[in-house]
């Protein structure tokens, strides 16, 4: 198995996508902790992915946090990784929408989103890379969403935060390379998870006419989808031919940008290098 006796982190892994994800790669061999706000839901999330366990010694733990505050993500990073030993794979898949009117909206709606879903996948990755950096491998996955790709009606709160994921990921992805650490970021299309039936609850009609086109994806295929994009290492993981389209199209030159600048980082280091072992041995 791919990931047999690894360490998987997964924020928002109590329910929707971040469960699938945590549900297959247990049955790939991976010991499992995940990070959600209800205790509730993250004992029952527990009870489920120790069911699909290949082998009873694969641990499952689970800490309740708010991944906005990064106190608190850092310390429940700190903990699993006690416990079960250091982390090969992080996925951040916690996050929330609040569709609606702009005009209509609280400022408090807007912080909350971006210090949800841009922060807290922040504070995660803050968390993990000391520990990555050290064994000089790892994998990072940022779940962004189709709406990180293309401006909606109705999502001026969700998709600035889901565009931030994407300019993190990008101005990263050169940064981690360096440490042998490789990073991803998706964009799921509608899914059906207890976030989209939330959201349903507050979008216009204007965004059920626009969405409503596109489909909805069950949980477990998009999961599925993540877990083959990291097995191949991808950059860019879009499920379905639709995302795929948008974001080839949307970031057609990003391939070309990221070979240049990895060429001109690696040239700017190999100088610095030189220089520093010329001035060494002018001593």
């Amino acid at each position: 198995m791919y990931f047999a006796g690894q360490h998987a982190i997964i924020t928002g892994g109590s329910s929707g996508i971040g469960k699938a994800v945590a549900k297959l790669l247990a049955k790939e061999g991976m010991h499992i902790s995940i990070i959600a706000r209800s205790k509730t839901k993250l004992e029952a999330a527990t009870n489920e992915i120790k069911k699909v366990r290949v082998k009873t010694t694969q641990q499952v733990l689970a800490l309740s946090v708010d991944v906005a505050e990064g106190i608190q993500v850092k310390q429940a990073i700190n903990t699993f990784i006690d416990q079960i030993g250091s982390v090969d794979l992080l996925i951040t898949s916690a996050g929330i929408a609040h569709p609606g009117y702009f005009q209509d909206l609280e400022f408090e709606i807007f912080e909350r989103t971006m210090a949800v879903n841009y922060f807290g996948t922040l504070y995660a990755i803050k968390a993990v890379l000391g520990f990555m950096e050290q064994k000089r491998q790892g994998h990072i996955v940022l779940i962004s969403s189709a709406a990180g790709l293309t401006g909606i009606y109705g999502y001026t709160p969700y998709c600035p935060s889901k565009f931030a994921l994407r300019g993190l990921a990008e101005s990263l992805r050169g940064e981690l390379k360096l440490f042998g650490i490789d990073l991803s970021i998706v964009y799921p299309p509608d899914t059906d998870t207890p976030q989209l039936e939330q959201e349903n609850k507050t979008k216009p009609l204007e965004t059920k006419a626009i969405t409503g086109s596109a489909g909805i994806w069950s949980a477990h295929d998009v999961a599925y989808e993540i877990v083959k994009g990291i097995k191949k290492k991808s950059f860019a993981i879009t499920p379905g031919w639709e995302i795929t389209l948008l974001s080839y199209f949307h970031s057609v030159l990003f391939s070309c940008l990221g070979w240049y600048a990895d060429r001109l980082v690696a040239k700017v280091r190999k100088e610095n290098e030189e220089k520093v072992e010329s001035n060494d041995q002018s001593y």
